[in-house]
């Protein structure tokens, strides 16, 4: 008998007849439990709370459930996480999360990439997807990359569907169909090139619409090509991200911020091992002390220009508080905590176009609702009121680090 499926029961619960004990005494025989309504949504994955007190209350009274029912239940539950957690974030022998490789990349001197006919896939919850939707729009390619926006489904696969929610007075991005295949999945996407594809359906991707086929789907290859590949048809070309002068700084930046904080907090919140997740919480907070501490004289990570690595960064910084010091274990500091880098965090959610980048509800429930292995009841927490769009727009005060002022190149 299916729970969901029942609108009221009666449980009757009867012992074996024996010798000592008949069937013919009911008084002594039966134990009934009041019919129990069981009015419940349809569409709920969790069972009905009173019919769950009440069996509990049934079989040990107010007391915990016996000590070898929690043991076996514990042990259940650690053999399920893990085989969850190896298919959701594979790790290596240590516990420790290995992210996989991108499989589709952008080599730059290749010239044979249509400028006319891409389209990005994004889902507003990832903090790769997030770092080409800031660069598309500060390099004003809104209206030459279209965008179809992915939701989580409830088995953590990209999905596509009209969001339920209207749109704000910030023009925040929302979730979508998808405008360019028509596709229900980002699975059925990749799927649709030629020769198919049955590889990891992530985002961010970028696709070309008339050969029908993935261009990339490597976060850092797209920004990169945003940024210097698509001037022609920018709104913005003149903005630089990547200047000559600050490549090597920003290779210099990337390869801490990366394995350290991008990729760190889900090394901790992924983690497998105690070991595993002691060195990952560790080598996290070392690099945000010490970024913390260089932001304390320099506007943007690379000086007075605003750069990749700093879009980089800042894609993990508005979500730490929101996400990573709760959900991930990120817990030594709360972002608000750290000075300098609350104001830079400010400081670039204040350049126009970027505040309408970052919904803070689609990423919220992007993290709790759908890392089943990481927060089973699915509840998002409220958010956190150093997160909030009021708090944010508050001054900073940055400017008065920079040496030059490079306001109109980098808001324009």
């Amino acid at each position: 008998m299916s729970f969901s499926s029942c609108t009221s029961s009666l449980l009757t619960i009867r012992p074996l007849p024996t010798k000592k004990n008949p069937i013919t005494k009911p008084t002594k025989a039966r134990l009934f439990v009041k019919t129990m309504s069981l009015n419940q949504n349809q569409n709920s994955p969790n069972p009905n709370p009173n019919l769950l007190t009440s069996i509990t209350k049934l079989l040990w009274g107010q007391s915990l459930p016996p000590q070898l029912l929690i043991s076996a239940v514990r042990t259940t539950w650690s053999t399920a996480w893990h085989l969850m957690m190896s298919q959701m974030a594979p790790s290596d022998p240590s516990g420790s999360y290995a992210r996989p490789a991108s499989k589709f990349r952008i080599h730059h001197a290749s010239s044979n990439i249509s400028r006319q006919n891409l389209h990005l896939y994004v889902g507003l919850p990832c903090p790769w997807a997030h770092r080409t939707l800031i660069v598309r729009s500060l390099k004003g390619l809104e209206d030459s990359v279209p965008v179809s926006v992915a939701s989580p489904g409830i088995d953590g696969a990209w999905e596509f569907r009209d969001s339920d929610h209207p749109v704000s007075d910030r023009d925040m991005l929302v979730s979508t169909s998808d405008k360019a295949q028509g596709c229900t999945t980002l699975k059925q996407v990749y799927n649709s090139r030629r020769g198919g594809y049955n590889g990891r359906s992530t985002v961010p991707m970028l696709w070309d619409v008339k050969k029908k086929d993935v261009v990339c789907n490597e976060s850092y290859d797209i920004i990169e090509f945003f940024n210097s590949g698509l001037n022609e048809i920018a709104g913005n070309p003149g903005l630089d991200l990547a200047p000559p002068p600050l490549r090597k700084k920003i290779d210099e930046w990337n390869q801490i911020i990366y394995p350290k904080v991008n990729n760190g907090a889900y090394r901790c919140g992924f983690a497998q091992s105690q070991g595993a997740y002691d060195t990952a919480v560790n080598q996290l907070f070392s690099a945000l002390d010490m970024i913390d501490d260089h932001l304390g004289g320099s506007r943007y990570l690379c000086g007075d220009e605003l750069t990749l690595a700093d879009v980089c960064l800042f894609t993990t910084l508005i979500r730490f508080d929101l996400v990573y010091n709760v959900l991930f274990k990120c817990t030594k500091k709360k972002l608000i905590e750290y000075r300098n880098l609350h104001g830079y965090l400010r400081d670039i959610y204040q350049i126009p176009k970027v505040a309408a980048t970052c919904n803070f509800v689609a990423i919220m429930d992007g993290y709790y609702k759908t890392l089943f292995p990481l927060n089973p009841g699915g509840i998002r927490p409220i958010i956190p009121s150093d997160c909030e769009h009021e708090a944010l727009s508050k001054p900073h005060n940055r400017e008065s680090l920079s040496s030059t002022r490079n306001d109109v190149q980098i808001y324009a």
